[in-house]
């Protein structure tokens, strides 16, 4: 049985553990955006943990990244000390990977030996576990697409490596708010327009990430138009290159969609917004707050895209699309078609 003292416990630390995930994510947007992904070239899940300590060690690490396409192809002239920049927000990112690891692991082993967790639980935590290593696996998968031939990151690898990124921090948010009690809005309307725009979210997030991964966002860096135009006329000759495959291969026509769609989702908020306020007569604080979140990625995803992409804004547009994505779990957890319970 759990008391409400273990249950409290096991909230502080699954709410610990959805924030390091998103810091996690962060942290990887930053290792993108000053292209360090690249600078580890094995991946040594136990002893990886120590970077390197000496001198002989630094230029052993240094040799290893000197072997790799992107030394060869871009960064001939790299010196140690330009290397060490690069190499400290990789391994930052895998260092914190394995922080999690083992803060997540020891409290659930300590909370499964003493009791405290019923079965549902215990397999909703299984699923945070083999979700946290697979994204840990996929992460490789990743770099490793990059240490062969060609000095990128498959966009797709780094799609679906975001994605189950944010994933698991939908995953870990929903079991929380299990903890927290909710008024529920009994309404069919409301309920599908949520889910939708949880959708149409996370399916904009997956472009997000294709625009990453293809450095889209130093295509066409005016507003609202691409250029002087608001559809380039260039797009003919790259459907006629990529055929129906340009609208995820095409670093521009991938930017026109995720313009595109940040416009649809826009759109639905402001519906959903008034559709709450048709419901109940008022506007519900988790409406207004939702609205809040999307003017301000909408205002963010501009200016990243005016400015080519600076690491700041980068890395805030990536922290909302993340507050974003758990107000629309929110709004889906607090409602419920007719029906339901």
């Amino acid at each position: 049985m759990r008391s409400t003292y273990n249950n409290k416990a096991i909230l502080i630390w699954l709410i610990l553990g959805c924030a390091l995930v998103i810091s996690m994510v962060v942290i990887g947007g930053i290792t993108r955006l000053t292209q360090s992904g690249l600078s580890i070239v094995e991946w040594k899940p136990i002893s990886g943990i120590t970077p390197p300590l000496s001198q002989d060690e630094w230029q052993q690490t240094f040799q290893q990244y000197k072997e790799s396409p992107e030394f060869i192809h871009y960064r001939k002239n790299f010196t140690l000390a330009d290397f060490k920049e690069i190499y400290f927000w990789e391994y930052l990112h895998r260092l914190l990977g394995r922080i999690i690891g083992i803060i997540f692991l020891l409290p659930f082993l300590y909370f499964w030996i003493k009791g405290y967790l019923d079965s549902s639980l215990k397999n909703k935590l299984i699923v945070i576990f083999f979700l946290g290593l697979f994204q840990g696996v996929l992460g490789w998968y990743m770099v490793k697409s990059g240490l062969m031939n060609v000095p990128h990151v498959s966009h797709y690898r780094l799609a679906a490596h975001l994605i189950t990124a944010f994933g698991l921090i939908a995953y870990i948010f929903w079991v929380i708010l299990d903890f927290i009690p909710q008024k529920r809005i009994r309404s069919n309307s409301l309920f599908f327009l949520n889910l939708s725009f949880l959708l149409l979210l996370i399916f904009q997030i997956c472009f997000g990430a294709f625009v990453a991964g293809l450095k889209a966002g130093k295509w066409y860096n005016t507003f609202p138009k691409m250029g002087d135009e608001w559809i380039p006329s260039s797009f003919h000759y790259e459907f006629k290159h990529y055929g129906l495959w340009a609208m995820i291969e095409s670093p521009p026509v991938v930017q026109f969609v995720h313009r595109s769609l940040a416009y649809i989702i826009f759109v639905l908020g402001l519906i959903i917004f008034f559709q709450a306020y048709q419901k109940l007569k008022y506007f519900p604080k988790t409406v207004i707050f939702l609205m809040i979140l999307i003017v301000a990625q909408f205002t963010l995803g501009v200016f990243t895209l005016l400015y080519a992409v600076p690491i700041s804004l980068g890395v805030l547009h990536q922290i909302f699309a993340a507050f974003l994505m758990l107000s629309g779990i929110y709004l889906v957890k607090s409602t419920t078609p007719f029906g339901k319970s």
